[in-house]
């Protein structure tokens, strides 16, 4: 009779702990995942920072290339375009698609500037070229930054008790920070992230 009144205690005291080390567990997770998604935005907000540099970068490229040549017309009004579409993007998806149109863009009047060896010449252009070059650079430190903070928060969404909660908070996935453009073929330092 004593015998089974110890069993059923420690039953009973093994059902406690499990409980309390779930509910811990669980409360955890929840923080966890909560940070991952805050840390997420904060790595979003500072690429944002160096894409906004950029934008006010490139009306004065524009201003360079549109007063040295007119047959540029097409392709300065093409990245003038673009950069407006990027200033107008809000959330993280649209941001995306419009920041590898315009830097499709940049790259394809930077490539052909560089065969205008009077604008190629220009300090004003090659101080611009130079500080987009700075500026890209900074992007893609900030991008690997974020994907890496990305590639934590889906893997935690996998990860058993996190992926419980996410569901409950309706957490999804987020893509990666990609430009699509693997390098500026320019023949001055080269921005890694463009």
């Amino acid at each position: 009779m004593m015998t089974v009144l110890w069993v059923l205690l420690g039953i009973v005291a093994l059902i406690v702990f499990g409980a309390i080390y779930l509910f811990t567990s669980y409360k955890s997770a929840g923080n966890l995942v909560a940070a991952l998604d805050a840390r997420c935005d904060t790595a979003f907000a500072d690429i944002d920072v160096h894409l906004k540099h950029r934008h006010d970068l490139i009306p004065r490229l524009v201003e360079v290339v549109k007063g040295q040549t007119a047959y540029e017309k097409d392709m300065v009004m093409g990245v003038a375009e673009a950069r407006v579409e990027a200033l107008r993007a809000m959330s993280p998806e649209v941001k995306l698609e419009c920041e590898k149109k315009l830097s499709a863009q940049v790259f394809n009047l930077l490539t052909n500037v560089e065969k205008n060896p009077d604008l190629k010449a220009l300090p004003e252009f090659r101080n611009l070229r130079e500080e987009l070059t700075a500026c890209d650079n900074r992007i893609t430190a900030a991008r690997r930054f974020y994907n890496l903070a990305i590639e934590e928060y889906n893997v935690s969404l996998v990860q058993w008790p996190t992926n419980q909660i996410a569901a409950k908070r309706r957490m999804s996935k987020r893509q990666p920070f990609d430009l699509g453009i693997e390098r500026m073929m320019l023949d001055e330092p080269q921005p890694l992230g463009l």
